[in-house]
């Protein structure tokens, strides 16, 4: 089934909760109701985005075009071997109820990345990552709908051209198809990853711990951090981790001994929450906009914020970072 709606509100299609209006918003349910979709879109306006919860936007103005969403929920094992489980998942499933699935049935590779808000077809897209994990480590391939053609394709996870929150469909593919399925290859051997952070602290339980207590654990780590989007409005980790060269790191390591880093093949990954810290943004406003008090890595809606707010904090803050380390920090956050 299709809906369409007018000067439709999207205060609860983006987690900072601004009261930004689409002019038209179009929803569907089955993979069935795609060619209609198609039909439809003919006599609606441009630029079209696709979105899921909105998690990751920031909705700077009104949307003068028209906004879609699937609602296509399902969660089907295709096959497994002894080591492993394909399965595919609908692209308007929430992405944390698909890790519940998968810790539930003992199934290993996206535990780490509980509770991150969101759908499954956004987390393709986005590449989400957390606690040493990101999503095209499982993803095997993304089914999408050519908006221009209403042709089907499948990309395989190296046409995908992951990178650290990226993707061919958000660099290069934005606003011309939209995602259908995702395919994951998950495991089924009891190895986990627990080198970030408090996770840490699961290595002292005695056993290798189970896909449901790395699971339980990530939830505790990240409610003690980050705020409920639906008491406090935010788009989780506002900014990237900026990747600096090994020749910058040691400078920075001189002046700062005890700096927080992740050693990469190209280069060293400094974490911006520190960063941002340093630089004295904890708890600090900007009109209806803050940084989180226990996180600063979280821009918030104290309820009041304006996109204007969002936008003019990140700025001082990334304007402050780059004067005290030399360091650019982009948004994680898309701007829309």
């Amino acid at each position: 089934m299709i809906r369409i709606y007018d000067n439709y509100s999207l205060k609860h299609f983006n987690t900072f909760g601004l009261d930004v209006k689409s002019s038209f918003f179009l929803s569907y349910d089955s993979e069935d109701d795609l060619p209609d979709v198609i039909f439809k879109l003919k006599s609606l306006p441009e630029p079209r985005l696709h979105i899921g919860k909105g998690s990751n936007l920031l909705f700077t103005k009104d949307f003068n075009g028209t906004i879609l969403h699937s609602e296509i929920r399902y969660i089907h094992e295709l096959g497994s071997s002894a080591h492993s489980v394909d399965v595919r998942v609908g692209a308007g499933v929430l992405w944390d109820d698909f890790c519940a699935f998968a810790a539930s049935h003992e199934y290993y590779g996206i535990e780490n990345l509980s509770y991150i808000p969101g759908e499954v077809g956004a987390a393709a897209i986005q590449n989400i990552g957390a606690y040493g994990r990101e999503a095209s480590g499982v993803i095997q391939s993304v089914e999408v709908l050519d908006l221009a053609s209403g042709t089907f394709r499948t990309y395989s996870n190296r046409e995908c051209a992951y990178a650290y929150r990226n993707s061919i469909f958000k660099k290069l593919l934005p606003g011309s198809f939209l995602v259908v399925s995702v395919f994951f290859r998950l495991s089924k051997e009891r190895k986990v990853d627990l080198e970030y952070g408090q996770l840490k602290e699961l290595k002292e339980i005695g056993h290798v711990p189970s896909a449901e207590e790395v699971r339980s654990k990530v939830i505790e780590i990240r409610k003690s951090k980050l705020p409920e989007p639906s008491e406090l409005g935010s788009a989780g980790s506002f900014f990237m981790n900026p990747v600096v060269s090994f020749d910058k790191f040691k400078q920075l390591q001189e002046e700062y001994p005890d700096i927080p880093h992740y050693k990469l093949e190209n280069g060293v990954k400094i974490p911006a929450a520190y960063l941002i810290e340093q630089c004295g943004w904890k708890g600090k406003s900007c009109g209806g906009a803050a940084v989180y008090e226990k996180q600063p890595l979280i821009i918030v809606n104290k309820g009041n914020a304006t996109a204007d707010d969002i936008i003019t904090l990140a700025s001082c803050i990334q304007s402050s970072v780059n004067d005290k380390f030399g360091i650019e920090i982009n948004p994680e956050v898309n701007y829309i």
